[in-house]
């Protein structure tokens, strides 16, 4: 699996074979002695930058049943991606949606069900797709 494009880790799959490759650039850097604390270079670039986004897929994706986290839905995530592509604090999208802001944080922990009336202003405001709506909400 090419690796190097990768911007964003969708899968299982993928994210094992970050795993994997991580593990191994740090065997390699090791072998070559490029991993001490003030070296830049290739190796501990590519770490960094895949670790990142094995950290970021562990957030929206892993479940740490010992820790009682839940797994956020991909409804969820659509909404903090389009917030976050948009530049939108969870106030202002509470004031687009026209509700509270302590409902909104709800919804966001998935503490509250979306409503119907909720389910067409995510779509209208932030055109989330209805079909991931329908399925997560």
């Amino acid at each position: 699996m090419d690796l190097k494009n990768i911007k964003k880790i969708e899968t299982e799959e993928q994210y094992e074979a970050v795993r994997i490759r991580v593990n191994e650039l740090i065997v390699e850097a090791s072998e070559k002695g490029l991993l001490e604390s003030d070296y830049d270079n290739e190796y501990t670039r590519e770490i960094g930058r895949l670790s990142y986004l094995g950290a970021m897929y562990e957030n929206d994706y892993v479940q740490f049943k010992h820790l009682n986290v839940r797994r956020k839905s991909p409804l969820i995530r659509s909404i903090e991606d389009e917030m976050y592509s948009r530049n939108i604090k969870q106030k202002e999208l509470a004031e687009m949606l026209d509700i509270n802001e302590p409902t909104l944080s709800q919804i966001m922990r998935q503490k509250r069900s979306i409503s119907m009336r909720m389910a067409k202003k995510l779509h209208k405001s932030l055109n989330i797709d209805p079909k991931l709506i329908i399925d997560y909400a």
